[in-house]
């Protein structure tokens, strides 16, 4: 029987012999077996949660330990996706938890599991292709071969300080880079990664604080489409807001880029909420485009993005990027208890059928769910379970890809 962790108040993670691993479904408490689990994926991160108690399992009974012995969680690397959270009891006085993906633990056969799937395999973006000895000297290399570039000296930051994935691949010259614009938003969603309210939880990164030129995007957009192996330009990324507000920039940008290379693909992540300003990209010359969703579901959508816009307008983003040629990606938040409810699940094979999107990406929803949990309408039925949700997903949609990863498609 895998093994519950707890983590004493200096942080150090005991496991617990005797007593069985928990893990958590929406607001179901579940004993963890071992085919519920995986072995800790290289580049996953151990955490405890502060002023909230392990749940275990002694007997087929789940109860808390010790209201001093706190609950462990892990945040798994991209490529996997969780199908339990941590199981615990909150204090009253509990902080709220930062912006992470919580996944529940267990010890087994000598050595930390996880309550996941691997759902996708992309070598580009294994951890040690990132953070390497060698990235601050590219990143100098960079400033020199683009000086003066606003958007270069904030990408060196979020590589170096923030450890951002697709703002490193700027540097090291390959595969998909990041290229932020907006730090405006027409949404204020619950999980917003970088910009929170004070009272809140801190945001992991900080908000890019200054628009860039329409000549800045184009230099960074030629320089790496041209240079680099794969290339894919990025819009959308963690350190703005919703990047198709930014469209009189953006298009323009996208124009020069085009007028100077064909290479490589040109990419945008939005909420799909600003239809007329994606409408304006999409004729520039924009090749794919992912679009944040965390339900099909009006009132569930609107219950975490709280946003300016409806689902309808994000259907009618989806419909103008097809009829336009563009591979369209849902990146849909997951969280275990709230897509694999049987209403959230009906309306999602709905939406992907009607929108015809190519692919589905699967994101672990970065928020302490007891945040959410009391905004979202009243569960009609018990949750699935993650597995069967997927199951269900590439039965019902065998057309479409499901994974974690952007592809770099044509180009």
């Amino acid at each position: 029987m895998p093994v519950a962790v707890y983590a004493d108040a200096n942080g150090t993670i005991y496991d617990a012999p005797g007593y069985g691993a928990v893990g958590r479904v929406g607001g179901r408490d579940e004993i963890l077996s071992a085919e519920a689990l995986i072995p800790l994926p290289e580049g996953a991160d151990l955490m405890f949660l502060p002023g909230r108690s392990a749940l275990v399992a002694q007997n087929g009974k789940i109860g808390p330990i010790a209201a001093a012995l706190t609950a462990v969680a892990a945040a798994l690397p991209v490529g996997y996706t969780r199908t339990h959270l941590p199981a615990y009891t909150v204090a009253g006085d509990a902080p709220p938890l930062p912006l992470y993906g919580y996944t529940a633990v267990a010890m087994h056969k000598g050595r930390f599991w996880v309550a996941a799937l691997k759902t996708d395999d992309n070598a580009r973006w294994h951890p040690h292709r990132y953070n390497t000895a060698g990235l601050a000297a590219k990143v100098e290399a960079v400033k020199r071969e683009l000086p003066g570039n606003r958007l270069v000296a904030h990408l060196a930051r979020c590589s170096l300080e923030w450890h951002c994935c697709t703002a490193q691949n700027l540097f090291y010259h390959r595969w998909e880079a990041g290229i932020p614009v907006s730090a405006a938003c027409n949404a204020n969603c619950l999980g917003c990664i970088s910009l929170q309210p004070a009272e809140c939880c801190p945001a992991p990164q900080s908000r890019i604080d200054f628009v860039p030129t329409v000549d800045e995007v184009a230099a960074v957009g030629i320089y790496h489409l041209t240079s680099a192996p794969a290339p894919i330009i990025s819009f959308g990324q963690g350190c703005e807001g919703e990047p198709s507000l930014a469209a009189d920039i953006i298009a323009p940008a996208v124009r020069l880029i085009r007028a100077e290379t064909d290479r490589g693909i040109i990419n945008i992540n939005t909420n799909g909420g600003f239809t007329a300003g994606l409408k304006a990209i999409v004729d520039a010359g924009l090749g794919s485009m992912r679009v944040s969703v965390i339900s099909a579901r009006p009132a569930t959508h609107q219950a975490y993005y709280r946003a300016d816009y409806s689902l309808q307008e994000v259907r009618e983003s989806i419909a103008y990027a097809k009829s336009r040629g563009v591979y369209v990606s849902l990146n849909m938040l997951l969280l275990p208890g709230l897509n694999d409810r049987p209403e959230e699940l009906e309306a999602w094979l709905a939406f992907i059928a009607e929108t015809r999107v190519d692919m589905v990406q699967l994101r672990n929803l970065n928020i302490d769910p007891e945040r959410l949990w009391p905004l979202l309408p009243e569960p009609e039925a018990p949750a699935a379970g993650v597995r069967a949700f997927l199951t269900e997903l590439r039965r019902s949609c065998p057309a479409v890809r499901v994974g974690n990863f952007s592809r770099y498609i044509g180009g």
